[in-house]
């Protein structure tokens, strides 16, 4: 679904703000881009909204009535893992970043903001997604050690078991498999994947390879090396 809408340039976003004035004033914005909008003031209403409806992006407060922001991105992810979910939230705290992009979310902006910078944001993601998904799709299944790595599906196999990646793990692995055994700078991974290198983006990225790590942990002739402040190596030894 994702696809057919960025092929013409229109969203059916799922907006949740409990500030109605904002949340007005938001709505008609996107829908003047032509872009569908579900409008919600609470995160329950919210959560029923995403289980019955069909949405392609997500834009979340943090500070809302029944559940918050966290716990609503959290559900989604369950649900969805593949789905862009963008914060906006006056709570600008580090700790409260860090969690953020600890859930995956593609993108955090404090209040007040600009509506525009808003807009910029979301043309941003969904340029990144839309050209990572077509890369990703032309991508052959490919062997990395004891393991195929199926880009088109997203799926990590290894003799008789499978692993189904997020779209956004599959992105930071097609990287280092396009040049395994060779160092890939943190700063273009970010730049390619985020679209900008900050502190926030950067412990989300650590938390991908992490992941990475424990996936392809069976197999003892694969690893990936940090090379600190650097980037990173895909090494596979020979057998």
């Amino acid at each position: 679904m994702f696809n057919k809408l960025m092929d013409s340039g229109l969203l059916n976003i799922l907006l949740v703000e409990d500030d109605q004035a904002l949340g007005a004033e938001i709505s008609s914005l996107l829908k003047s881009f032509g872009h569908e909008v579900t409008y919600c003031i609470d995160g329950d209403e919210a959560f029923e909204n995403f289980c019955n409806g069909r949405h392609d992006f997500c834009i979340f407060d943090l500070m809302l009535p029944g559940i918050d922001g966290f716990t609503l991105t959290e559900r989604v992810r369950r649900r969805d893992k593949n789905i862009p979910v963008f914060i906006i939230s006056k709570r600008s705290h580090k700790d409260d970043k860090q969690k953020a992009f600890e859930l995956e979310v593609d993108d955090y902006l404090v209040k007040p903001f600009e509506l525009d910078e808003l807009i910029w944001r979301i043309k941003a993601i969904t340029r990144r997604l839309n050209r990572t998904e077509n890369q990703v799709s032309e991508k052959p299944a490919i062997p990395v050690g004891s393991f195929v790595v199926d880009f088109s599906n997203q799926m990590l196999r290894n003799n008789d078991h499978s692993h189904r990646l997020t779209k956004r793990e599959c992105e930071v692995l097609k990287m280092l498999t396009g040049r395994k055994n060779q160092l890939v700078k943190r700063e273009e991974i970010l730049m390619n994947l985020w679209g900008d290198v900050d502190y926030f983006h950067g412990r989300s990225l650590d938390v991908f390879i992490s992941k990475l790590r424990r996936y392809l942990k069976d197999d003892k002739s694969l690893r990936i090396d940090n090379i600190p402040t650097v980037g990173y190596v895909l090494r596979e030894d020979n057998p």
